[in-house]
């Protein structure tokens, strides 16, 4: 899936003013036989499968279209066996339109799966969310799962919890790293490739011998210099760039002037200049990073993801050759740094995007003991790989799922069917699903581990840095702060783009990102660093306090 820019419609809190007005309520969401209906039910538990549960779901997203729910084995068996139903609601690809019509004709759906943050903050502060706070007890697996440090740090303002994590862990994971095309890297005599000026002189050897082949590919849009930013500082991944603040002691500073962020952008001007580095990297498109990869025709692929379309590529160029395909590297990094220190990664305790209740729903308990065995090992072990007997059957002591021969014997079947079920992930549990994959592939001679799966082992996983403390400090974007936030992401883009494809030398590098220092303060960077810092550091709290 991918994770593009979402946000509400600017300007969300006066229509949300306009709704509560329709609703003739003031900061409640509702009126006083909706809040009696939505109020949490103490005492019972709701027991999926004993009754049918409804409800319906919108992915806040322009991209997000959900399958038919129940055509696919796993949904299908939930749709039977536990009752469950899920009407989707389209953004018809104009998320933000959608959410505002939705909103301003009182027609909230039961759920939104959104991004989390600033724009939740403005559907929860006019009382149209349901808080969890009483359900987590009774139905006790987000609470176990999570853990106490990622719910306090998705608490809201009030000291209530409205949002439900995906893809949350309490342990390293992610992809981000070095791809290489196994047989040009052993045609040339497997070099060292682990500094920079290793990285460079063997980019220039495959220009040299392959000229059909991208020495170094960045991907879309260059993605991948962000990543190679760690290259050149310790405890460095390419977090801080996204964010455009770099922490320094206590305090968060310009991106701009920082000598780590300089030092990349001059190296991979050079690479650039030198037709090293992929010269489309900024037009480029998706499917075209793809078929280069798949193909053979790059040379290193960096990337947040690269095992994505490396298995792909490891699977088609080994059948035509077996000694071709890929393998990853040791993350690249100046000779006199601490390679156990090099993190062109990160991973954050909170996952990626939530789902919120609203008070349109007639039962929120229900749902949300829905979703709690959704994130729970039941939940899943179905939506990962299917009803129990077909590519797995019982679990051992650790209530992991024992694959079957079936597992490996139809990866073709097992395949199609993850795909199936992948856009119903809402809640992902991926401590539970990691371990479980990663126990079974120890079991598994070599040549019949998943290609992801071993690198993740060998080394992906050991290079990715915990950056949960730097979650959620974007402001509102309509706020002051917000729009300062635009500007300065605007000029960022610019110089970057800038000062990777159309310098001369490393002086001109720099002189781009002291003018963009220049115009960033002018635009109020200054301030936008301080509200950043304010949210950085009230999130260390809430961590040392939840320890």
């Amino acid at each position: 899936m991918k994770k593009g820019e979402k946000n509400l419609l600017t300007g969300l809190s006066v229509t949300l003013i306009i709704v509560m007005a329709l609703m003739g309520c003031s900061g409640s969401g509702g009126n006083t036989a909706s809040q009696e209906k939505n109020s949490p039910v103490s005492g019972d538990t709701f027991v999926l499968g004993e009754k049918p549960l409804e409800f319906s779901f919108y992915g806040h997203y322009d991209w997000y279209t959900m399958p038919d729910w129940g055509k696919d084995a796993a949904t299908k068996w939930i749709k039977e066996n536990k009752k469950i139903d899920v009407v989707p609601i389209s953004s018809g690809g104009v998320a933000k339109n959608k959410l505002s019509t939705m909103i301003v004709a009182g027609e909230l759906p039961d759920v939104i799966w959104m991004d989390r943050g600033a724009d939740v903050e403005k559907l929860r502060s006019e009382g149209m969310l349901v808080p969890f706070d009483d359900y987590l007890n009774k139905y006790p697996n987000l609470k176990k799962w999570a853990g106490e440090s990622t719910l306090e740090l998705l608490r809201s303002p009030d000291g209530k919890l409205y949002q439900f994590p995906n893809w949350y862990t309490t342990q390293p994971n992610g992809n981000a790293g070095y791809l290489v095309n196994k047989k040009i890297y052993e045609e040339l005599g497997s070099p060292s490739l682990e500094t920079p000026e290793d990285l460079y002189v063997y980019l220039k050897q495959v220009k040299s011998k392959y000229p059909d082949v991208v020495p170094l590919e960045v991907g879309q849009t260059a993605a991948g210099v962000d990543i190679m930013v760690s290259a050149f500082a310790e405890n460095r991944p390419h977090t801080f760039n996204s964010m455009i603040a770099v922490p320094q002691g206590d305090q968060l500073v310009s991106l701009f002037t920082d000598p780590v962020y300089r030092e990349l952008l001059q190296y991979m001007s050079r690479l650039y200049r030198e037709k090293l580095v992929t010269q489309d990297a900024f037009t480029q498109k998706l499917e075209q990073v793809e078929q280069k990869v798949i193909n053979g025709k790059v040379a290193i692929y960096v990337a947040s993801s690269p095992t994505e379309f490396g298995s792909k590529g490891n699977n088609l160029l080994k059948a035509q050759d077996p000694d071709a395909g890929y393998i990853m590297v040791w993350p690249v990094h100046k000779a006199e740094l601490d390679r156990n220190k090099i993190f062109p990664g990160d991973y954050k305790q909170l996952g990626w995007n939530v789902s919120v209740i609203t008070k349109s729903a007639k039962d929120p308990e229900a749902i949300f003991a829905f979703l709690d065995w959704f994130t729970g090992p039941d939940g899943q072990r179905t939506i990962m790989w299917g009803p129990e007997g077909l590519y797995w059957d019982g679990t051992d002591e650790e209530d992991m799922p024992l694959f079957t021969d079936k597992f490996t014997s139809d990866a073709k079947g097992r395949d199609e069917l993850m795909n199936a079920t992948v856009n119903f992930q809402w809640n992902g549990n991926t401590v539970y699903v990691d371990n479980s994959k990663m126990k079974f592939e120890s079991t598994l001679p070599p040549e019949k581990r998943n290609f992801e799966t071993y690198w993740q082992s060998e080394i992906t996983w050991k290079t990715q840095m915990n950056t949960t403390e730097f979650a959620n400090l974007d402001p509102a974007s309509d706020s002051e702060e917000g729009i300062i936030a635009q500007r300065v992401f605007e000029i960022y883009e610019q110089v970057r783009a800038k000062a990777i494809s159309s310098t001369t030398s490393d002086q001109e590098v720099l002189s781009l990102l002291d003018k963009a220092e220049a115009d960033a303060q002018k635009s109020g960077y200054d301030k936008l660093l301080k509200y950043k810092t304010a949210r950085w550091q009230e999130n260390k709290a809430k961590m040392a306090a939840a320890k």
